[in-house]
């Protein structure tokens, strides 16, 4: 025999399930455009790598991902590098991509932005680094 359930029980069981699904959703939707703007690296022709010498005019060391502007030639390139932590776990600091510092930077060109490089290697005094 199934047990007896009012009408009032089945409509506060449907009601709790459907705010836990919409929370669930509204939860989820929060971190999609995040995520969504984090890995866009498809936007980047890895068939097309730079190799671009220069001058850093701007850094900013931090994350998500540390970045520099870099002077090269007649140019300034805006280049994503990596996240800090991945950067100080294979001995890269901030001092290294400091604004007047020369480094060479080795990666992709955007195909959506003018002069945006995703960076794969970075030198710096002569020693590479690689950052993916």
């Amino acid at each position: 025999m199934l047990p007896r359930c009012s009408v009032r029980t089945i409509a506060a069981a449907f009601a709790a399930t459907t705010v836990t699904i919409a929370t669930v959703f509204f939860a989820a939707s929060l971190g999609a455009p995040a995520a969504w703007a984090h890995h866009g690296w498809s936007e980047y022709d890895a068939k097309n790598e730079l190799n671009l010498t220069g001058t850093i005019v701007e850094s900013k060391y931090q994350n998500p991902h540390a970045t520099v502007k870099l002077k090269a030639g007649d140019k300034v390139w805006f280049a994503w590098l990596a996240p800090v932590s991945r950067m100080e776990a294979r001995g890269m600091n901030g001092d290294m991509v400091k604004v007047g510092a020369t480094v060479t930077l080795i990666g992709y060109p955007s195909t959506t932005k003018k002069d945006e490089l995703r960076v794969e290697r970075i030198v710096v005094n002569g020693k590479s680094t690689e950052l993916r």
